[in-house]
């Protein structure tokens, strides 16, 4: 993972300085409820160590979800210093707060690579991964579209994986409070997620 300084330093301050407008696909950019697109915030995954963990793990703290992979050049590296931004605004009122990247490349973020990507960041993000099928799951549950995309005789394991961005807040009941546009600046995610745990 020596890959990891080189590779992303580039990427995040250039989509800093750029806006987050720069290198959407198919991202949503909108600010959703629950009762809107359905989502149903229930997973059942793997913590970098192999244990099984779920939804009901974090009860009693608000959990900040997105989803992404380790090879992704632009969007998820962003969401990740966001997220990190996110925690050093909040101060002492983060540690109310799990903040958990899930992968949905799992055939090549193994458990070992997801922890060394997501303490580049913030030794408090906890990244999950599972089976294709388990990840497959707990994103249809979250309405996070992801597909692979491969360029024309290229080798299997050389590829781009297309997905939904944005960061998703659960309440500490486990149920889903709002989901925030990769468009929104961190201020205003932190203000709104501090808002919410001073009434805790």
């Amino acid at each position: 993972m020596n890959r990891l300084p080189a590779l992303l330093a580039v990427p995040c301050l250039a989509l800093l300085l750029a806006g987050p407008a720069a290198g959407q696909s198919m991202h949503s950019l909108e600010l959703l409820r629950g009762e809107e697109v359905g989502i149903n915030p229930r997973y059942l995954l793997q913590d970098p160590n192999g244990r099984a963990v779920t939804q009901e793990e974090f009860r009693g703290r608000f959990q900040l979800i997105a989803f992404g992979y380790t090879y992704c050049p632009d969007i998820c590296p962003t969401t990740l210093v966001e997220m990190a931004e996110i925690l050093k605004l909040l101060g002492d009122k983060a540690a109310k707060l799990q903040p958990i990247f899930i992968s949905v490349d799992p055939e090549r973020d193994t458990g070992k690579v997801l922890k060394t990507y997501t303490e580049f960041f913030d030794p408090r993000i906890l990244g999950l991964t599972g089976s294709p099928a388990l990840v497959r799951r707990a994103a249809d549950n979250f309405k996070i579209r992801y597909a692979k995309v491969r360029e024309p005789d290229t080798p299997p394991d050389r590829y781009a994986v297309d997905h939904s961005a944005g960061m998703i807040l659960l309440g500490p009941d486990g149920n889903f409070i709002k989901k925030f546009a990769f468009s929104m600046p961190v201020t205003e995610i932190s203000a709104q997620i501090g808002d919410l745990l001073n009434q805790r």
